[in-house]
């Protein structure tokens, strides 16, 4: 059941993607997608999982670590071999200059909440080794990458976000606790979307 809600996200964000081609379509889907999944399954982990930390230090840890992501994307954006017409391809996806702010604010302080809970609750593991759920969610990744980076980048990018995958969920087991791994998956969300937004302008 847990692979196949992952098979299902993977669906609902292809086709926002591909099918309708509307960015809003694919993140509203995909967390429509992992609702459902988590209505469905009734994971037995409890949602105050989400707002527990045993340490600040790993709060803070996730929070400068994980911010400075965006940072470096900012000051690298050249090396990534990002598309010269990325701001068209996003206008096309239905981001413009007056929903771009509201998309970032609704992704950076919802989306690492449920992607949280669904990746490194549900799906996760008490392994230290490196686990299927954080290669699944590196991957979905590589679907929103496509045609907006060069192929090398979408390999680079797969492999530091299942190594994110795998430290948050460290971190979620060091903490016994998602909170630390929520702020930090915020920090990059926030952070990522704030660069792509200054070099559309």
């Amino acid at each position: 059941m847990k692979w196949i809600a992952s098979l299902f996200v993977y669906l609902a964000v292809a086709l926002g993607l591909f099918v309708f081609r509307q960015a809003w379509s694919a993140l509203l889907g995909f967390h429509l997608a992992i609702i459902l999944s988590l209505l469905i399954a009734k994971p037995k982990e409890p949602l105050k999982i989400l707002f527990t930390s045993n340490h600040l230090k790993w709060s803070l840890l996730n929070i400068l670590v994980c911010g400075s992501s965006g940072i470096s994307l900012y000051f690298l954006w050249e090396k990534f071999g990002i598309a010269g017409n990325l701001s068209t391809g996003v206008g096309a996806m239905g981001l413009t200059p007056s929903n771009w702010l509201a998309f970032i604010l609704y992704f950076s302080l919802l989306n690492p909440w449920i992607e949280e809970y669904f990746w490194r609750g549900y799906l996760g593991s008490q392994t230290t080794n490196f686990h299927i759920s954080d290669c699944l969610y590196a991957g979905f990744h590589g679907l929103i990458l496509l045609n907006k980076v060069q192929m090398s980048t979408i390999v680079y990018c797969l492999a530091v976000l299942t190594l994110a995958g795998w430290f948050w969920r460290q971190v979620a087991r060091e903490d016994n606790g998602l909170l630390a791994p929520v702020l930090g998956h915020m920090a990059a969300d926030f952070t990522i979307l704030i660069a792509v937004y200054l070099h559309m302008q």
